[in-house]
């Protein structure tokens, strides 16, 4: 026999909650059939005793067959209070999500540097990522530098002067200067990447991260150059670049409303989507004249999908770029504190800046101007808050939910199946993750 302990008293890890415990087939228990033979001795003649005996084994017509029933009665009983012991602790001991801080002190700076990251001050971080290392990459958008944590703890700065610039190609990594860079990615070469943004560049460290070079961009604002070379191409205020399986690098190009493409081969830009006009995206159509409103960010999923975030739109697509078609998967489009769950297409946003996938195909957004880390589940069409508390602020580690964190931006989806997020007013680096 099947004990409802084994059966109903387990977590369910996307989404933490006590089980119901009260769920089962009643001629699965003993309890049921105690309850038979209680009124079996107490009312011998009842015409109950037959009928409800029947249902699970032959009538009872003698007082042995009701003793029997008697003794299941105390094993019922036995049964109900290991349950109830079971479902407590699972109550008491169910997993779910928490945060804490891995680098930064809450102060904007740059003291502590070749230290503890945890006592070092950081100067709002931006996009992050797992390097080829193993270490932590990051920008800070508040210093223009590239710094990095180790497997010790220990960060350091690699690139950036702590002053805006712009750096000709060929400058050493040590001395390049940025201006406001985004976000950074690694490609399949043990390549850098850096969306430098108000320089309209998309930069590269070559490989063992001697030298700077362009890939994308003249350096001023503007949109041209498809079908050309991406460096002679201008590009406006880009935010955030992504690589599929083959190395061609996916730019958003906020400004214009686009996201284009680098051939990896060819270096030859173009532009997959977007008008270069703000507008409302028609859901299931073509990409072809179809306008995005603000797109921010950017990645793939593993069936080669890309997945953006729109900042002004306040949704989340969902890009075949096979069949060249765009679906709405989360955001209603109106703007607001999401809702601690929601139906997806009914969620309202407030402002997605950072978009990052894990490996079970959820999609995490940074949902920056309402300070929280949010997860659409594709298989429940759900949207869930994760962590944050809809509040400014500088939240303690802890349950992630009870956080309060300060417009944040990069994320990153970690092979441990944590969320490593550049909480950037906050001038810290954190870790979400289930326990």
């Amino acid at each position: 026999m099947t004990s409802i302990r084994q059966k109903n008293c387990t977590s369910d890890g996307s989404h933490p909650r006590r089980e119901d415990c009260s769920h089962f087939h009643p001629l699965a228990s003993p309890r049921w059939l105690g309850f038979v033979g209680f009124h079996c001795l107490a009312n011998p003649s009842s015409p109950v005793r037959a009928k409800n005996a029947s249902r699970c084994l032959r009538p009872a017509r003698n007082l042995l067959t009701c003793f029997l029933l008697f003794f299941l009665a105390l094993l019922g009983i036995a049964e109900g209070v290991l349950d109830v012991r079971a479902c407590a602790q699972t109550s008491s001991t169910e997993r779910t999500w928490h945060i804490e801080s891995i680098a930064g002190t809450g102060t904007a700076g740059h003291e502590g540097n070749e230290g503890p990251a945890k006592s070092a001050q950081l100067n709002n971080p931006f996009g992050i990522v797992r390097g080829p290392d193993g270490a932590i990459w990051f920008c800070e958008y508040g210093s223009h530098r590239i710094r990095r944590i180790d497997s010790h703890g220990v960060v350091t700065t690699i690139s950036g002067q702590g002053i805006p610039g712009n750096s000709p190609d060929g400058t050493a990594t040590k001395d390049c200067a940025f201006n406001l860079p985004h976000e950074i990615r690694w490609d399949q070469d043990g390549r850098l990447l850096i969306v430098d943004m108000a320089n309209h560049t998309i930069r590269r460290f070559s490989s063992s991260l001697q030298r700077l070079e362009t890939i994308a961009g003249t350096g001023v604002k503007g949109y041209s150059g498809d079908g050309g070379p991406a460096i002679e191409a201008q590009l406006n205020q880009p935010h955030s670049v992504q690589l599929d399986s083959q190395g061609n690098v996916f730019i958003c190009d906020i400004g214009n409303h686009l996201v284009r493409r680098v051939d990896a081969k060819t270096g030859v830009i173009t532009t997959i989507a977007g008008t270069g006009k703000p507008g409302p995206t028609r859901d299931g159509d073509s990409l072809s004249d179809n306008p995005l409103h603000g797109p921010r960010s950017l990645d793939f999923d593993s069936q080669g999908h890309l997945w953006l975030g729109t900042r002004e739109g306040n949704q989340l697509f969902e890009i075949d770029l096979d069949r060249a078609r765009i679906h709405l998967r989360a955001g209603s489009g109106k703007k607001g504190l999401p809702s601690k769950i929601a139906a997806a297409k009914e969620a309202t946003l407030n402002g997605p800046k950072g978009v990052a996938i894990d490996a079970e195909g959820n999609v995490w957004l940074a949902d920056t101007e309402s300070h929280c880390i949010l997860r659409f589940n594709p298989k429940t069409a759900t949207v869930e808050r994760i962590a944050g508390t809809g509040e400014k602020g500088d939240g303690p580690d802890g349950p992630a939910d009870q956080c309060a964190m300060a417009r944040p931006h990069g994320l990153f989806a970690d092979t441990d199946g944590s969320i490593l997020v550049g909480d950037s007013e906050a001038h810290r680096i954190r870790r979400i993750y289930f326990q």
